[in-house]
């Protein structure tokens, strides 16, 4: 796999978001420590109450403030920005003001993820300065994955599902929680190297609800049992949701699962460049409405994966934004019949020129575990 930590990669994204901010009429761009400082720098900023703050303007070398305890963590990205230390005792406030400079008529864009307590610090230390979010200036680089990310995210998603691949044929998980079973597949993920920090396991009545908190109900002949993990491999993620079956399944189950996996595929089978975001919901949506199960499909069709499990951009209804080559989404339809069960199929696809293209490859069959 190809490492994505040259700081090449990293000055040629900050270059092109100072593009984003002259064609925006924007000065100054800050980020706290986030999914977007790490993409535009390789730093991996500790979160606390202590500031960490890159400053990008609209031209010019970027800074980065930052506790002086913390200072080796910036690393290669030492390279690229300008560091401002701070100890204890000091305002990092006032010293990200000074670094800032005068603001009087300019505008900043202030990322997503910074904690509103620096926010406010920073706006009563930079008084004249109109503020903006920064979502929508970032939000064009994030999308549009570059090949080594691709690479990346192609690569996590292979050594996720070997580890759905060996859980499957692995020992029976009837008698076992559904903390007990997660953490059975957990394992197997984290044997391939890769960082694990969530998942979902719904089992019976539980797998009715999307986003169920994993509990200590006991899997069971006659369950369905929806399994939702990933893993993190050089700050990229994967996303993967298969449903399986313990015993012999219902004629109902077979039919909501047949469903779910024609939406998953009529998905994947409409993406192209140009093609509006919404409309990938609409053709899930349509196709299990017409299989009479349109009110059990309870979240939009997709979101983005990258840096974050869930980013830019959102497969849902009313976003027109059109696909472009390089957007890499997770594509899971499902349907949750409230008291019985639930099934959703999720896979991480990344659209080319030519189409979409799946980065998993763990069988969609229909699985019967004991």
């Amino acid at each position: 796999m190809i490492s994505i930590e040259s700081t090449d990669f990293h000055a040629d994204r900050i270059a092109r978001l100072q593009q984003e901010l002259t064609s925006s009429g924007i000065d100054i761009a800050v980020f706290g420590p986030s999914a977007d400082l790490l993409y535009l720098t390789g730093f991996d900023a500790h979160l606390s109450e202590r500031l960490n703050l890159l400053v990008v303007p609209v031209s010019g070398k970027p800074s980065v403030v930052v506790p002086t305890l913390e200072a080796p963590l910036v690393g290669d990205a030492s390279r690229l920005v300008s560091i401002h230390t701070w100890e204890d005792h000091e305002d990092a406030a006032a010293l990200a003001a000074t670094v800032i400079g005068n603001v009087s008529g300019k505008k900043i864009a202030a990322g997503n993820q910074l904690w509103t307590a620096f926010l406010l610090r920073l706006q009563t230390h930079l008084p004249g300065a109109s503020w903006v979010e920064a979502a929508p200036i970032i939000r064009p680089l994030r999308m549009i994955k570059d090949w080594a990310e691709i690479d990346a995210l192609t690569e996590v998603s292979r050594l996720t599902d070997e580890a759905w691949e060996e859980f499957i044929e692995g020992p029976a998980i009837s008698g076992l929680t559904e903390v007990e079973a997660l953490k059975r597949l957990s394992d197997l993920t984290a044997q391939r190297g890769l960082k694990v920090s969530w998942g979902i396991c719904a089992s019976g009545p539980n797998a009715a609800s999307p986003h169920h908190h994993t509990g200590d109900r006991v899997i069971e002949d006659g369950d369905s049992v929806i399994f939702d993990w990933g893993g993190n491999l050089n700050g990229y993620n994967s996303d993967v949701t298969r449903t399986v079956f313990i015993g012999q399944p219902t004629e109902e189950f077979k039919k909501v699962y047949q469903v779910v996996r024609d939406a998953n595929q009529a998905t994947f089978e409409a993406v192209k460049p140009g093609v509006p975001l919404q409309e990938l919901d609409r053709v899930a949506r349509n196709l299990i409405s017409d299989a009479g199960y349109g009110e059990a499909f309870l979240h939009r069709v997709g979101h983005g994966l990258g840096l974050e499990v869930h980013e830019e951009p959102y497969l849902v209804e009313g976003n027109t934004l059109p696909l472009q080559a390089g957007m890499t989404f997770s594509d899971e339809p499902g349907i949750y019949l409230k008291g019985k069960f639930g099934v959703r199929i999720e896979d991480t696809v990344v659209c080319t020129g030519e189409g979409g293209v799946k980065l998993n490859h763990a069988t969609r069959d229909l699985v019967c575990m004991d």
